[in-house]
């Protein structure tokens, strides 16, 4: 078993002015509590921002982040553009094999243990940790309903999200990392690399907190989802959110 040396931590955002503050403070508090366990692990948070247009520049800039910028207007090439920044970084020093590539969004809070938890795992052998998502501030409790009826918060869940995911950097290079896509982005990368036999777990262990908001930055995302949950017949597959 490799064990883990650096963590890259990507965030893409996209006019996020009023919760990437929060997502920060709480994946560098992540860090530190990593880092506070297991000395001499390295870690980098880049952030994506994808033509922002608010002042998410100006919030990202005024914390210990790396900050690369997109104009895609889509999170599969903000997602990329992050990872890619991470591990171009001559800083890691690592083999690739020895770095951690965590995943959340601008909207999400990530809990205190929650990277630990993924090299925890990754240290064991695994290449991919699918983690679980928490909608907080729904407006509407129909949404949060419908959403808790239809997700198993618990081990061996069948969700992905882009907003808790983790993978071990050699692993996601040799599929071909995440897809320029608009939407589903994480949903291929897991499906590549289940397929190519990657030791993979799902797990309720680190589950991040994500806004209910139902006004989505990008059509088919998961405030897309949200929103649909209250309309008859007309909800996502789980693998999808």
């Amino acid at each position: 078993m490799t064990r883990i040396r650096h963590v890259v931590v990507a965030v893409p955002a996209r006019n996020e002015e009023r919760l990437l503050g929060t997502c920060l403070d709480s994946v560098l508090t992540a860090v530190a509590r990593l880092q506070r366990h297991r000395p001499g692990t390295t870690a980098e948070v880049v952030v994506a921002l994808d033509g922002c247009v608010d002042g998410s520049a100006a919030v990202a800039t005024r914390r210990p982040v790396t900050v690369v910028y997109e104009d895609a207007g889509a999170v599969g090439p903000a997602r990329r553009a992050a990872v890619a920044a991470g591990l171009g970084a001559p800083a890691a020093g690592s083999a690739r094999e020895q770095i951690w590539v965590a995943n959340t969004d601008a909207d999400c809070e990530v809990p205190p243990h929650w990277l630990l938890e993924q090299v925890a795992l990754a240290d064991e052998g695994v290449d991919l940790v699918v983690g679980t998502v928490s909608p907080v501030d729904v407006a509407d409790p129909r949404v949060l309903g419908a959403w808790l009826e239809r997700h198993e918060l618990r081990e061996g869940h069948g969700h992905v999200h882009g907003a808790n995911l983790g993978v071990r950097a050699d692993a996601y290079l040799a599929v071909g990392g995440f897809a320029p896509l608009a939407v589903h982005e994480d949903v291929g990368l897991v499906t590549r690399l289940r397929a190519a036999g990657h030791p993979w777990v799902a797990t309720d262990r680190c589950r991040v907190r994500t806004s209910g908001r139902t006004e989505s930055r990008v059509e088919g995302g998961f405030a897309t989802f949200l929103a649909g949950l209250t309309t008859t017949g007309d909800v996502a597959s789980l693998e999808t959110a």
